[in-house]
């Protein structure tokens, strides 16, 4: 599996290892592991991986006794692992360092030793569980890692170079032409149905099988079940309840999170702490409203109205559509092929928001309610700010559409009234790229690319 955080890794390398840690967050099962010990093997000479959540009586005595006595614990570490370690010339890694913070701790002093790099890898690192009594070092930098985006997908097909083709056509707005944009919709269906869990992704391509693959999803859901009841303690239930209503949420035409559904009486901060584990956990995407769109979104952001995606819409498929009465392989079989009588709208726009993600910090949606004047109601699915910032003309707008017939109200509402905020508009569709009315229409596969 080639995944494009390893060019990251090199860049941290190359600059900044000689100075700070790397920490790797994210979800579990997105291939932390895997990809860090890949890079050890290929860029190092030596490598130790300390896996916390699997310590040996010995290696757990060795960093009990000896965290703060540096040259004791790397010649511990050597003998107990039967690996030599040299000097600017080795990695050590603290896999699922959430599971025993004083080594993160201890990473101030690691570092400033300078006879080794280090990469701690981790998920839900910054829970209170998980930092109680420790100093975060400052020595340290964070870098996400997310499920395989799309063109990471394609490579696992072995179409090693499609996506290039794709984004030259996105840059100079031409089609692809009907044979391989249909090629092109069909890896996309199969992205979504499957997801990008490297694990299921695997078991796909080896099987060709969606039962197999389905069970893989549902052995990743089920883990992050037990790690909301095992780390989430007296905030569980709400974790939960949140957790399990996201697809029924999603499935309404606004999609808009009602907090209200949850709880009679319910508000936002009631569910706050709640909220803030599934984002540090990363199995979930808020997707926040802005009042204005107006460069610095965050600073127009309304904490009371958000949508919340899965990280994963693979991942979502298998958690909405969990009765065990369903006959799986039938079910993927007829979303492949377009013909299940769902709102697809709640896939395609998990979908997208999965695909800008990695790109941006936060995601935000406009939405404007006025039951008298209809030429003030309007709802946006996404905006995205563009990367050079001028005086005006910054916000993208984007609006996704699941059906081959739709209508685009809004946008042309929103790009009339707000005019001197906006770059591009956007439209995602199942059809090829085209250009009309001063609005760009793009395939939904070209999202990332945004």
């Amino acid at each position: 599996m080639k995944r494009k955080i390893y060019n990251e890794l090199l860049q941290w390398k190359n600059k900044y290892s000689n100075k700070e840690a790397l920490l790797i967050d994210g979800a579990r099962r997105v291939g932390k592991s895997f990809i860090v010990e890949e890079f050890a093997k290929n860029e190092y000479k030596s490598y130790i991986i300390v896996n916390f959540s699997k310590m040996t009586d010995e290696l757990r005595a060795v960093f009990d006794n000896y965290i703060t006595d540096i040259d004791a614990l790397f010649q511990r570490l050597q003998l107990l692992l039967h690996v030599k370690l040299y000097n600017r010339e080795s990695l050590i890694v603290f896999d699922e360092v959430q599971r025993y913070p004083k080594a993160r701790e201890a990473v101030k002093w690691l570092v400033q030793d300078g006879r080794y790099d280090y990469i701690e890898t981790g998920s839900l690192v910054s829970i209170n569980k998980n930092v109680k009594d420790i100093t975060i070092p400052s020595e340290e930098s964070r870098l996400d890692m997310y499920p395989m985006d799309f063109e990471e997908f394609l490579w696992a097909f072995g179409e090693t170079d499609f996506m290039d083709f794709i984004k030259e056509c996105y840059v100079n707005q031409k089609p692809l032409g009907n044979a391989l944009h249909r090629k092109a919709m069909d890896y996309l269906r199969l992205y979504m149905i499957i997801g990008g869990m490297p694990q299921a992704v695997a078991q796909y391509i080896q099987t060709k099988d969606f039962e197999e693959t389905d069970h893989i999803k549902r052995g990743i859901l089920d883990l992050y079940r037990n790690d909301i009841y095992h780390y989430a303690e007296e905030d569980a239930s709400k974790v939960i309840k949140i957790w399990d209503s996201i697809p029924g949420q999603l499935q309404k035409h606004e999609k808009r999170f009602r907090i209200g559904s949850l709880q009679k009486g319910a508000r936002t901060r009631d569910f706050a702490d709640a909220f803030f584990w599934l984002e540090e956990s990363r199995v979930a995407n808020t997707c926040y409203a802005a009042t204005e769109p107006n460069i610095g979104l965050k600073l127009n952001r309304d904490d009371a109205k958000y949508k919340l995606y899965m990280a994963d819409t693979g991942l979502l498929i298998s958690h909405a559509f969990d009765e065990k009465s369903i006959e799986v392989a039938d079910l993927y079989r007829k979303l492949m092929l377009d013909k299940l009588e769902i709102n697809k709208g709640m896939l395609v726009e998990n979908l997208v928001a999965q695909m800008i993600k990695p790109g941006h910090k936060n995601l935000y949606y406009f939405s404007k309610a006025d039951r008298e004047n209809a030429d003030e109601r309007m709802e946006i699915d996404f905006l995205v700010s563009k990367p050079s910032v001028t005086s005006r003309h910054n916000i993208c707008p984007i609006e996704v559409k699941s059906t081959a017939r739709y209508r685009t109200s809004s946008l042309i509402k929103f790009k009339s009234k707000y005019s001197s905020y906006l770059h591009t508009p956007y439209v995602l569709h199942s059809a090829d790229v085209k250009v009309a009315n001063g609005i760009v229409y793009l395939p939904l596969y070209m999202a990332p690319l945004l």
